[in-house]
């Protein structure tokens, strides 16, 4: 029991001590703690004092600074106004010197004008004394030639006009001549390479179509009974089938070359087969048309592979196979268009034009007789719209406006296509014309020279490519021959159409007849 009671007491005694020692610990720290303060106050009062001392004297450096600023500005703002004053000083000085030199300018003109204003007086009384002197002069004229002023003034008008006509006549005589030796020499050369670089067949088309039989006893399966057969066939194609004494043929007649060629093909598959009945030729004519419209199709792409032209509508494409079953004169129109293709690169090459250009206008410029019997217009509106529909440049459509002359070329391919056109509807063998046609053709060049004053007679010989006139030789003279014929061949331009050029030779002979007696 004395045992716990001393641990008590030693546990409450090291309690008190414990106590004791930790409000002296405190009360040391708070004692450290309240000297540190201080310190701190001292230390920031001495930095406080420190930066106002600082700023003083940054204070007083900036206004030093700014008193120098100032003065320097100051003293350039004088500089600069003393300069000023210096400018405007010369300045007054040279326009005191310009009013002086004004001044006596102004005095050197009204010297001048009032010097002018006597010459002019002077002038005047001189121009009366022309005109007295020329009245007096004409009076005497016309006492010495019998004749009134507005009389010599016509003759001379007249004797004038004579005069330039006969001079331009024969300037105009000369400078054709010029121009055509060189022209005819450089166009001959560009148009012979053109040809001989371009050498095509030609074969006249027919607008028949002949089939052959193995036997002449086909050609009565081909009528069938009461002609039922041969019914079908021409109401499905739109042909005539001409069945006569011709030996193992049928010959085959229409206009429409496409539908011919639908018959043709037809036949000879029903011919082949063996079996021929109405539904049977049904389904030939069919097979057919599908078989021309693939030839029409290939035939278009070979001609641009042909031609070198890219690059078209597949609708053109298609319509330029057409032409291969068109034909005019007697030409078939693709070959033609080829040909004309060819030569127009051909020309345009000589001349350095774009050849790829001259050729699609030469190629397209009848594309419009693939539809003109389908369509209302001639060939050329025809194909003028097209080439518009799937948009041509405006150079191949105006060559395709202008080949037969119904516009003005715009371009030198426009004139281009027109000499190769020309040039391949003129080949010999080219085209043919009835007899009747061509008799027309030669009457109507006869007709248009013998219209003109001055013509005697007039021949059309070479089958229409030269023009043969006689001219009276009273009425005509050498100088004015030249300008008939001109007026002649561009009467024959406008009236008349015709391939290849017409030679106008015009002949004038005085004779003088004398009996020796």
């Amino acid at each position: 029991m004395v045992i716990v009671e001393i641990i008590i007491s030693v546990v409450i005694t090291t309690v008190i001590v414990g106590i004791i020692a930790f409000m002296a610990g405190i009360a040391y720290r708070k004692k450290i703690a309240e000297a540190q303060i201080g310190t701190a106050e001292v230390k920031a009062r001495d930095i406080i004092d420190d930066a106002i001392k600082t700023a003083e004297a940054r204070k007083r450096e900036i206004a030093l600074e700014a008193k120098e600023e100032a003065l320097r500005a100051k003293n350039d703002l004088d500089k600069e106004v003393k300069e000023r004053r210096n400018e405007l000083q010369r300045l007054e000085r040279r326009l005191l010197q310009k009013e002086e030199a004004l001044d006596r300018k102004a005095e050197s003109f009204e010297k001048k004008e009032s010097q002018l204003a006597k010459k002019a007086e002077e002038i005047e009384q001189l121009k009366e004394e022309l005109l007295e002197l020329q009245h007096k002069q004409l009076q005497e004229l016309e006492n010495i030639s019998g004749l009134t002023s507005e009389q010599a003034k016509e003759y001379l008008l007249q004797t004038i006009e004579n005069e330039v006509k006969h001079e331009s006549a024969m300037l105009i005589k000369e400078i054709e001549n010029q121009t055509k030796q060189e022209a005819d020499k450089r166009a001959r050369d560009i148009i012979t390479n053109a040809i001989q670089k371009c050498a095509a067949d030609h074969v006249a088309d027919t607008t028949v179509s002949v089939v052959s039989l193995p036997s002449d006893e086909m050609k009565g399966r081909i009528i069938g009974r009461e002609g039922r057969n041969i019914r079908a066939l021409e109401t499905l194609t739109g042909i005539d089938l001409i069945i006569d004494d011709t030996p193992e043929a049928v010959i085959l007649s229409g206009f429409d070359p496409i539908r011919r060629e639908i018959a043709r093909i037809a036949l000879e598959k029903l011919i082949v087969d063996g079996r021929i009945h109405p539904a049977r030729i049904e389904e030939m004519v069919e097979k057919a048309r599908k078989e021309v419209e693939t030839i029409i199709r290939e035939e278009g792409e070979s001609a641009t592979f042909e031609t070198g032209v890219h690059g078209l509508h597949p609708e053109l494409v298609r319509l330029l196979g057409k032409l291969k079953f068109r034909t005019s004169y007697g030409q078939n129109v693709l070959k033609h268009s080829i040909e004309v293709a060819h030569l127009s690169g051909l020309i345009a090459g000589e001349l350095g034009i774009d050849i790829r250009l001259a050729k699609r206008a030469g190629l397209l410029h009848d594309i419009g007789k693939a539809v003109d019997h389908e369509m209302e217009g001639s060939h050329v509106s025809i194909g003028v719209e097209l080439c518009k529909k799937y948009r041509e440049s405006k150079i191949v459509i105006n060559a395709v406006e202008a080949h037969h002359g119904d516009v003005e070329p715009e371009s030198i391919i426009a004139v281009i296509v027109q000499a190769a056109d020309t040039i391949s509807a003129a080949r010999p063998g080219a085209r043919r014309e009835t007899l009747e046609t061509y008799i027309k053709r030669l009457q109507k060049l006869e007709e248009i020279a013998d219209g003109f004053e001055g013509v005697e007679k007039s021949f059309a010989i070479q089958a229409g490519r030269e023009l043969r006139i006689m001219v009276i030789p009273e009425q005509v003279n050498d100088a004015e021959m030249n300008l008939l014929a001109r007026e002649i061949a561009k009467q024959i331009e406008g009236e008349l159409e015709y391939p290849g050029q017409i030679k106008v030779n015009m002949i004038r002979e005085t004779r003088a007849i004398e009996y020796a007696k």
